[in-house]
């Protein structure tokens, strides 16, 4: 099986920093179960550039990772690629990041059973699990998108 790819999603106003740790510690010299790749916008786009964007980048993923922080709910991003991954048959979960727990409000679409701690060991159960949903049973898509455009890859 060719290895995992990613879409991270987070709060562009307020996670920025957390969203820099998570990709950061899981780069592929770290003790972290897999390697990411950031493919988040650098910078606001105009609003259609950003959604046509967004959503190539789906399609092209096993998973979508939702960074969950303690202003999540107001994340209007964020709730757009969830659906637009819902509408791609991409897996999504959710990591709480910034000090967020079971407490703060989701992102619409997110699944409070479908969102962890950021401890590694339960992000990649999470990782090897949406390997097995969605447009993943279907034999992992096109060979040229696997190979051209990782963003998670297992350790």
């Amino acid at each position: 099986m060719a290895e995992p790819r990613a879409f991270v999603s987070f709060d562009f106003d307020h996670n920025e920093k957390q969203r820099n740790l998570f990709v950061g510690q899981a780069k592929s010299d770290s003790p972290t179960p897999f390697t990411v790749q950031d493919w988040s916008s650098k910078s606001r786009l105009p609003q259609v550039t950003w959604e046509a964007e967004i959503k190539k980048k789906l399609g092209r993923t096993n998973m979508c990772i939702v960074l969950v922080g303690r202003t999540m709910a107001s994340a209007a991003g964020v709730a757009k690629e969830i659906a637009m991954a819902k509408e791609q048959d991409v897996p999504v979960f959710g990591v709480y990041v910034d000090g967020a727990t079971a407490a703060n409000a989701l992102p619409v679409g997110l699944a409070r059973s479908r969102t962890v701690t950021w401890e590694w060991k339960k992000v990649a159960a999470m990782v090897d699990k949406c390997m097995t949903e969605g447009k993943n049973r279907r034999g992992g898509g096109c060979l040229l998108s696997l190979l051209t455009f990782g963003l998670l890859r297992a350790k």
